[in-house]
């Protein structure tokens, strides 16, 4: 359920992409009304982009390896046998599973409509839009591995508690028919994503060479603009924003700014691999690692591609419970990550 492109070529342009037109606005802006800042920010931006490059390749060939190889086949394989198994299945796959949030849509609404426990569900739900292997790569060469690796057990915790928590509360009638009468079937993303086995290699298959081709190209366009976009929005943070004002709001100890940055996370999220930079000059301004860990969990789950993915199949009391797991377990989370400190 990443925000990330996984298939097709990528869509002429019928209007200007709004990431490309935000940062041309932005450095048009700075051009002129703070002209001393505008080659200080494109050096800043060009530096850190040059310098993910590298884990921005890694990413897109992995990923259009993935959807090539029709690896989304293996994830329906969490949801099968007993439900303690499927939750633990279902947090673990939801990391890594190679889903666009059209593609999920179909997928779950099979899933739930051939029986599959909803604690299953939300497990997957809640692990899938905060960490795939691209977006581990990028927060390694932004955050550091530890961080990187932080997240991913978070993640796949979150799963757990969301899992185990509609189970738990099964009894109370809360989480029964959480189907809306008429979901969707189909997207416009590839085919049926549960059937078929995957082929790995798929050198002498022109469709699915011409699959990963267009997945590299439109994954790699996809991060570019966004970390671009986010680059730049780093470089105006650490030159505007007063450093004071981020470590007296969201720096220290204790429970305050770790709830403060679950709470900012949704509405100041971008997307996964957009936020990651902002993370980093929070941090260089003085936000705690507890906050930012708060902040990239609790966004990943209720930023837009993510939450229109739950809000499309399942009745509004099914949709505030899996933001309330979210929200809870991004602040323990946080804790615990700066705890750890």
């Amino acid at each position: 359920m990443s925000d990330i492109v996984r298939s097709g070529p990528p869509a002429k342009l019928r209007r200007p992409d709004k990431a490309w037109s935000v940062t041309v606005l932005i450095l048009l802006l700075l051009i002129l009304f703070a002209p001393t800042a505008f080659l200080p920010t494109v050096r800043f931006a060009a530096t850190a982009f040059g310098q993910t490059a590298v884990f921005i390749a890694f990413a897109v060939l992995t990923l259009g390896y993935l959807k090539a190889a029709g690896a989304e086949s293996v994830v329906a394989g969490a949801f099968v046998g007993r439900e303690t198994r499927m939750i633990l299945m279902a947090a673990a796959f939801g990391g890594l599973a190679p889903f666009c949030s059209c593609e999920v849509i179909p997928f779950i609404a099979a899933l739930l409509a051939l029986g599959a426990p909803l604690s299953a569900v939300m497990a997957f739900w809640l692990a899938s839009p905060l960490m795939d292997p691209a977006m581990f790569l990028i927060t390694s060469a932004n955050l550091g591995a530890g961080f990187a690796v932080a997240k991913a057990v978070a993640a796949v915790g979150l799963g757990l508690f969301g899992g185990f928590g509609v189970r738990a509360l099964g009894f109370s009638g809360l989480f029964a028919e959480p189907l809306r009468q008429d979901v969707p079937t189909a997207c416009g993303c590839g085919g049926d994503t549960i059937s078929g086995r995957p082929v790995w290699d798929f050198r002498r298959d022109p469709a699915r060479m011409a699959v990963f081709r267009n997945a590299v190209i439109g994954n790699a366009l996809f991060l570019t603009k966004w970390l671009v976009l986010a680059y730049v929005l780093e470089a105006l943070m650490i030159r505007f924003i007063p450093a004071a004002w981020i470590a007296s709001t969201l720096g220290g100890d204790g429970l305050q700014p770790v709830v403060l940055g679950a709470l900012l996370g949704g509405p100041a999220y971008l997307n996964g691999y957009a936020a990651v930079p902002l993370i980093t000059g929070m941090l260089e301004q003085g936000m705690s690692q507890g906050a930012a860990m708060a902040f990239v969990l609790a966004g990943g789950v209720s930023c837009i591609p993510a939450a229109i993915a739950v809000w499309a199949l399942v009745k509004p009391r099914i949709f505030l419970a899996y933001l309330g797991f979210a929200f809870v377990g991004s602040v323990i989370a946080g804790l615990i990550w700066m705890l750890l400190q």
